[in-house]
């Protein structure tokens, strides 16, 4: 699928571009994704489904401090993104292109993230697509994980079936995260939510938008 994002440019993601056939084979165990950057101790934040960058970039020069990892499966929007990084030399934000469950699932060591953000994932609205939707209870037991003790996921949609699918799952593993109201980033306009190209496109259409803010909790044992 080609978007036609480059305009005839060359995108360049080296230095900021990681691509998951790079990877080491998880068999060899944990990879710590905080060694992309320069210094590792600082706090980490990921985005899953990244699109063409537009929170990571916006988000990365507000929190200088915080080093930020975008996860995105269009390759076109991979490259993009991750130019559009180098372009600017943040030196606190990188561009994986892979499947984030499963990046998390096989490659990442426990309890590196503060904040996990979801954001305009794809519904996936046909029932027998249901289970390729991002947040399933075995991806949150993953999130869980991931997280530091008191970290956040962070999710935002327009789409009304995903937003119960969401309620749903967040009811369901109540166990393991608790339900906040969320707080908008820094980076956000005064009437946005987050601030991303398919929340700007949908606040044209005059679309509604849903926010949670999951904190992670102690908890143990499968979900229902």
């Amino acid at each position: 699928m080609s978007f036609g994002l480059s305009r005839g440019r060359e995108l360049d993601t080296e230095g900021w571009g990681f691509a998951s056939r790079d990877l080491p084979s998880f068999e060899e165990g944990r990879l710590d994704p905080r060694s992309w950057f320069d210094d590792a101790d600082r706090p980490f934040e990921l985005e899953i489904g990244s699109g063409k960058g537009t929170f990571l970039v916006q988000q990365a020069e507000l929190q200088p401090q915080t080093n930020f990892l975008g996860i995105e499966w269009a390759g076109e929007f991979y490259r993009y993104a991750a130019d559009r990084m180098r372009r600017r030399n943040l030196a606190n934000v990188r561009m994986l292109h892979a499947d984030a469950t499963e990046f998390i699932r096989f490659w990442c060591p426990d309890g590196i993230a503060d904040v996990i953000h979801l954001y305009f994932s794809d519904p996936w609205p046909k029932s027998r697509h249901h289970k390729r939707r991002v947040v399933q209870d075995a991806s949150l037991r993953e999130f869980h994980r991931l997280l530091r003790p008191e970290g956040e996921l962070r999710i935002v949609t327009d789409h009304d079936d995903l937003w119960a699918w969401y309620e749903d799952h967040a009811e369901r593993n109540s166990n393991l995260f608790a339900r906040q109201t969320f707080s908008k980033p820094d980076s956000a306009g005064a009437s946005e939510v987050v601030g991303t190209n398919f929340e700007r496109k949908f606040a044209r259409e005059g679309r509604p938008f849903h926010a949670m803010t999951l904190l992670r909790i102690d908890g143990s044992g499968d979900s229902g």
